[in-house]
Formats: structure tokens, C-alpha cells, sequence
């Protein structure tokens, strides 16, 4: 079993990661509201970029998750890979440890500025680069899932934790699949055709995504990047997979192999399969592709 940096008490470590969240889950709600008023969003919205825009709530947050830590816990030797940081400066990501925290401070950009509500702080702790524990804070459902690495649970603000659902076996034509909102293509759209789902619900945010499928609201969740295209990043994918792994479930590529966190630019090429079930798990992937030979539809090493 992985022990934490010495000095580091896992519960202390719970305690503070839920304090931490609170926080950012009130600047969130707090930018939320007044992007609902015309005359504030430019203001609020940083640069424009349709692609990648980013808000005061993203910055604000992201001060907030690092600044805490980094007074509470001064003397541990974990570093910390943030999304805003490395947008500010490529070459500043010095994240050459074991330990590293991995921080999204607002997944679903585009969704909160929309106001969709499916939008998500993203924090997780990685052991020599694999997810070890972390926290997915959903401010407008009053969610806040954790992982300590052996359990996961969903707390409200008032620490009424939410039931977690089992999950039952399905073939594909029996599940809902949840997928992007704002990052779709062409060719993930004709492989969900030819897979011919129950039911497919779009979302933002991974993390949403994610616990949509603990919640038992949808099964698989899958992400198609289109080669040199953008792909999502490190920050995009660490929380979600270790809270859904915890929780039963696997986040894996098409070969069911894990996801790998030391890639160039932290990008998560490829695809990418989440779903509720690990033991059948490998089962989905072998299919999908299957599915992906018969009609040519993405290029593939194999």
C-alpha cells in the first residue's frame, strides 16, 4: 500500500481537500450568477478565445487550491501541475517528483459561461504518475466527490454523504452514453451512430461526466481526438479517473491499457473509454473497436 509524504495524515489531508473545495465551490457559485447578467460577462471572461476561454473564476480559483496547500503543507515535497500555470507559461511546470498535485480549478469553461451548471473544479493527487487520490467538485449540484485511493463518496455542504449505486452488466445497445457538449466531432458522432447506444446525453466537463456515471444516470462516457487536433489534458482526465476507478468503474485507452500521465504537453490523445463496470470493461473496448475496424472509422495501430 502507497504511504503518503511523511508528515501527511490521509484524514487531516480529507479534511483540508473538503475546507479547500467549499471555498472554491463559493467563488464559482459567485462568478456563476453574474455571468447570468449580460453586462458582466466581459468583465468576467478574461480573453475570448471560443476555443479555450478563460474566466476570473478559473484564476481566482486557482490561487485559492495553491496558495492553501502550498501554506498548509510548506514542508512536503509534492509539486503541483495546474492548467492555468501552464497556460501562463509552458516552461514553468516544474513537476519532477513522485508526489505531484494535478489541478483543473474550472473543467467546463465553456458550459459556465453558458450556464449550463455542468462544470467542475478538478483536484488529484499523483504517485509516480498514477492518480492516487482526489477530489471532483460539482458547485451546482452541491456535490463534492472524494477518493481517498481505497473508498469514494459524495458529500453535500451540509455532510449528508449520497448513496452510490451499484452497477449492473449491459451489453452496449443497452447503455446511455454521456459525451461532450462543446468538443464533438464528426467522427466520434458516426461511431456512436454505429454503435447504436440506448440513449446518448451530452454534458460538459469530464468530471460531470463522470459522475453521471456513478450517479447510474448514464454507463460509458468516450473521447474520440482527432490526430493533431486538441486532445484533453492531464488536469481534463486525473480526478475523474481516480474518483470512477475507486468506485468501481475504468478509465483505460481503446487497448484497455491504462492512461499515461508523463505524455508530451499532458495531452490524453487517442481514445479514451470510461465506464461503470472494470470487469467488463475490457470487454466494451475489444468491441468498440471491433466496431472502429469494420467501418474504418478512426485510424488505429492495430
Amino acid at each position: 500500500m502507497v504511504k503518503l509524504p511523511e508528515g501527511v495524515d490521509i484524514n487531516n489531508l480529507i479534511d483540508d481537500l473538503r475546507i479547500f473545495s467549499w471555498e472554491a465551490a463559493d467563488i464559482l457559485l459567485q462568478y456563476s450568477q453574474l455571468l447570468k447578467k449580460s453586462d458582466n460577462k466581459n468583465n468576467i471572461i478574461k480573453n475570448h478565445n471560443e476555443k479555450d476561454p478563460v474566466t476570473i473564476a478559473d484564476l481566482e480559483v486557482n490561487e485559492l487550491i495553491l496558495k492553501r496547500m502550498q501554506s498548509k503543507y510548506e514542508n512536503v515535497g509534492w509539486k503541483y501541475l495546474s492548467e492555468e500555470n501552464v497556460k501562463a507559461d509552458l516552461n514553468n511546470s516544474d513537476i519532477n517528483s513522485e508526489w505531484v498535485w494535478v489541478l483543473d480549478p474550472l473543467d467546463g469553461t465553456k458550459d459556465f459561461i453558458q450556464g449550463t451548471g455542468n462544470y467542475a473544479m478538478h483536484f488529484a493527487l499523483k504517485y509516480k504518475n498514477k492518480p492516487f487520490l482526489g477530489v471532483v467538485l460539482i458547485p451546482e449540484r452541491d456535490e463534492l466527490w472524494i477518493s481517498n485511493g481505497e473508498n469514494v463518496w459524495c458529500e453535500r455542504r451540509d455532510n449528508v454523504n449520497r448513496k452510490l449505486n451499484s452497477f449492473p452488466n449491459k451489453s452496449l445497445c443497452e447503455m446511455t452514453l454521456v459525451t461532450s457538449k462543446n468538443h464533438s466531432n464528426p467522427t466520434l458522432m458516426y461511431l456512436i451512430d454505429k454503435i447504436c447506444f440506448k440513449n446518448v446525453v451530452t454534458m460538459g466537463s469530464i468530471g460531470c461526466k463522470i459522475a453521471s456515471i456513478i450517479r447510474g444516470e448514464s454507463d460509458i462516457y468516450i473521447c474520440l481526438s482527432l490526430p493533431n487536433k486538441s486532445s484533453p489534458k492531464d488536469w481534463d482526465l486525473a480526478a475523474p479517473e481516480i474518483i470512477l476507478k475507486t468506485a468501481g468503474g475504468a478509465v483505460t485507452n481503446l487497448e484497455n491499457e491504462e492512461l499515461r500521465y508523463e505524455n508530451p504537453n499532458f495531452e490524453q490523445g487517442g481514445i479514451i473509454i470510461a465506464s461503470n463496470n472494470k470487469i467488463m470493461h475490457s470487454k466494451l473496448c475489444f468491441q468498440i473497436k471491433e466496431i472502429i475496424k469494420k467501418y474504418d472509422i478512426y485510424p488505429l495501430l492495430s
